[in-house]
Parts: structure tokens; C-alpha cells; sequence
């Protein structure tokens, strides 16, 4: 075979194979950052009605008082909680008007396909000790995609059947590793928290579509409200 004919069939055979790869990488791309958010959104929305109907079907629990955030904090106990499934909403107002997610019992790579993850053998909702919450930054949903947004002052509002809890933030975001686990701690290290109190805590992955590191920031618990009293304010009615 001449030489000028073999190389145009070797040029013809690469720009295929480019044109094939190319494509199987635009194809990964988008389920990437389409299929897997439609999925992801799906899910949170299933666990959400889900959720509601639960509350719904118990019906009204009884009165009892909200936890009052300037009481004296008492011995930090881990929440009690069926793992994996979903028994709060969490809003951030920084991040949306419409953004809400289910809060579901566990970390684990399924778990938080469906919503935001809950570190087990942490504080319960408005309990003394560290009530510690992972969520994705990028893909199924992106629901902590504006993390780095946080800022000190920020409101974190959590519902559960019977509560609304606000937490305020008051420090973060902070870079760290993974294996940094003293940040979800009852007094959480690296924080600017140094006694016992009642604390919440978000993390996500660092880089933005990577996850060597972790974004992490702080909150404490600074007004809860009876569910059948309204929303907490900062939430549109």
C-alpha cells in the first residue's frame, strides 16, 4: 500500500477515534451535571412529600414548649434517628427563596443522592452538642453549590415536626481535610465556639468538583418557634 494512502488512513482512524471519545465526553458531562440533578431532584422532592405525609398522618403532637436557645446547654446526648430516612427540612435564605432540602439520617454515598446527610452520633435538632449535616456541592442536585456564599450573621432554618429552628452563622467557611473529623464535634474544633452549646454544622466538598478537601461552617441555635405558631421571619409565608 503506498505511504500517502496509509497515512490518510491512519489520520482517518485517529479523528474517529477523537470524534468518538469527544463525544462519549460530552455525553458524560451531561449526565454529569443534568441527569444525575434531575434524579437528585426527584428524590428530595419524594423525600419531602413523604416527609410531610408522615407528619400529616400522626397529626398534632403534643404541646409541648420549644427549646429555649438562651437555657442553660445540658449534657450532650447523640440524636436518635431511623437511619436512612429523611425527618427535617433544612432552608438557607441565603441561598434562595425556594431553596429547601430533606435532612435524612446518615452520610452514605445513597443517602445523599436523596437530600442532605445527617452525621450519625450527632446532637438531635436544638439539643445540646453539634447537630452536624454533609451535602453535596456538585451533582445530584447541587444543593450546597453556594456554600462559599455563607456568610457570619447567615440564617440556617431547620424544621422537624413539631419545631422551627433558626441557627445563626457564626463562623466559616473554613478549608480542611477530610479526615478532619473534630469539626463535628459537641464543641467543634476550629470553631469559635469553646463551651458546650447548642450548634449546628455544614459541610460540603472543596474544590467545587473535587473532593480532597471540605468547606465548613458553624451556627448556634438562636430562636425556635412551634410549628403552628407561623414561620420563623426571614422565611417567605
Amino acid at each position: 500500500m503506498r505511504p500517502d494512502v496509509v497515512l490518510r488512513l491512519v489520520v482517518r482512524t485517529f479523528s474517529e477515534v477523537c470524534l468518538t471519545a469527544g463525544t462519549l465526553i460530552v455525553l458524560f458531562v451531561v449526565y454529569v451535571l443534568l441527569w444525575t440533578g434531575v434524579k437528585a431532584d426527584r428524590a428530595m422532592d419524594g423525600e419531602m412529600a413523604r416527609l410531610r405525609d408522615d407528619w400529616a398522618a400522626a397529626g398534632a403532637p403534643a404541646a409541648e414548649p420549644a427549646p429555649d436557645p438562651a437555657a442553660a446547654p445540658g449534657p450532650a446526648e447523640p440524636a436518635r434517628y431511623p437511619a436512612g430516612q429523611a425527618f427535617a427540612e433544612m432552608y438557607i435564605p441565603r441561598f434562595g427563596k425556594d431553596w429547601n432540602k430533606p435532612v435524612l439520617e446518615g452520610t452514605g454515598t445513597e443517602l445523599l443522592k436523596k437530600g442532605l446527610g445527617h452525621y450519625r452520633g450527632t446532637a438531635a435538632l436544638g439539643a445540646t452538642g453539634n447537630f452536624s449535616v454533609a451535602g453535596h456541592r456538585r451533582t445530584y442536585g447541587d444543593p450546597f453549590k453556594d456554600f462559599p456564599e455563607l456568610r457570619t450573621g447567615d440564617a440556617v432554618i431547620l424544621k422537624d415536626a413539631t419545631t422551627w429552628y433558626t441557627y445563626t452563622v457564626r463562623g466559616g467557611p473554613l478549608r480542611t481535610v477530610p479526615t478532619d473529623i473534630g469539626v463535628v464535634e459537641a464543641v467543634p474544633r476550629k470553631s469559635p465556639f469553646t463551651v458546650p452549646g447548642r450548634y449546628l454544622t455544614l459541610t460540603t466538598c472543596d474544590p467545587e468538583w473535587g473532593h480532597s478537601h471540605r468547606l465548613v461552617v458553624w451556627a448556634e441555635l438562636t430562636g425556635t418557634r412551634v410549628v403552628g405558631q407561623g414561620r420563623p421571619e426571614g422565611l417567605p409565608s
